[in-house]
């Protein structure tokens, strides 16, 4: 891919401007009907409106469930996809943006990125698959359709059936940056969730797909990358390769205390416990 993207690194870099971004309390929200105000103790109220990434939705709506039960605020949660919900942020049509890829440069020149988690990308087969471990090389391969049969990786003679997500989905931006190199993915089936990856790796036995690693379950087999298995420890060492950043990302220049009561819970050591018990690695 020909995609400048902004470094894990580098993103996480922000997440002190993106708070101070966002520091001046009682100020309207960017969605115009979701007013917030300051109290007395410089926390905000009000509806905080995000959109964005479906392989997100296990971490947000913890982090979610917890910031109304803690604040008594509400948050109105849409899942269209990260890249829905980068335009969204920029266009000022919701508060946060959420992206399971890192931001390109020209997303990042209109918006403040706060890196709150790290997901791994797991690559999944059926159950039955025989194949336990592919190395990055094999795996471009599959996806470009120059390795078309599981027998030329260790399996069965058996075709493989490449599913990947929709264009436009941080999975398979993410997936396609880290794997693909100046190689086009061949997919046979584009699906427009995580569940639907699964549902259909899970009963197809010929099928390789992705998929954040919160969201894998017993229905499928997570594969291990170059000897390497897609865990906590893995990711942080960065043996581990197929993984991308978990974002909130918001309109530069925003005054949204809301914004800056939610990003600040995030990160917090509750906030964090909550992304690592929905599967996620946190930043902090």
């Amino acid at each position: 891919m020909n995609k400048k993207l902004i470094s894990i690194a580098a993103v996480a870099a922000t997440i002190t401007l993106g708070i101070t971004a966002c520091s001046t309390p009682g100020v309207e929200s960017s969605t115009g009907g979701n007013a917030s105000s300051a109290t007395d103790d410089d926390s905000a109220t009000g509806t905080l409106s995000m959109n964005g990434s479906t392989s997100m939705e296990k971490v947000i709506k913890a982090v979610n469930g917890a910031f109304e039960a803690k604040t008594g605020n509400k948050v109105s949660l849409n899942l269209t996809g990260s890249g829905t919900g980068i335009k969204e942020a920029i266009e000022g049509k919701c508060d946060i943006g959420n992206s399971s890829r890192e931001l390109k440069e020209d997303e990042a020149a209109e918006l403040d990125a706060t890196v709150i988690g790290i997901d791994g990308i797991a690559l999944v087969v059926h159950p039955n698959n025989k194949v336990e471990d592919l190395t990055m090389e094999d795996l471009a391969k599959i996806y470009a359709g120059e390795i078309t049969n599981w027998k030329d990786v260790g399996g069965d003679d058996k075709a493989i059936v490449v599913v990947g997500r929709e264009d436009g989905s941080g999975t398979r931006d993410g997936f396609e940056s880290v794997v693909m190199g100046d190689k086009t993915a061949q997919y046979a089936q584009e699906l427009e969730s995580t569940g639907s990856v699964i549902n259909a790796v899970g009963t197809t036995e010929g099928a390789i797909g992705y998929a954040s690693l919160a969201n894998v379950d017993d229905t499928v087999k997570a594969l291990k990358i170059d000897g390497a298995e897609a865990t906590e420890e893995n990711i942080k060492a960065g043996t581990y390769k197929v993984q991308r950043p978990f974002i909130c990302a918001v309109k530069k220049g925003s005054e949204n205390q809301l914004v800056k009561d939610y990003i600040d819970f995030i990160l917090s050591a509750e906030g964090q416990e909550l992304v690592r018990a929905q599967g996620a690695i946190p930043v902090k």
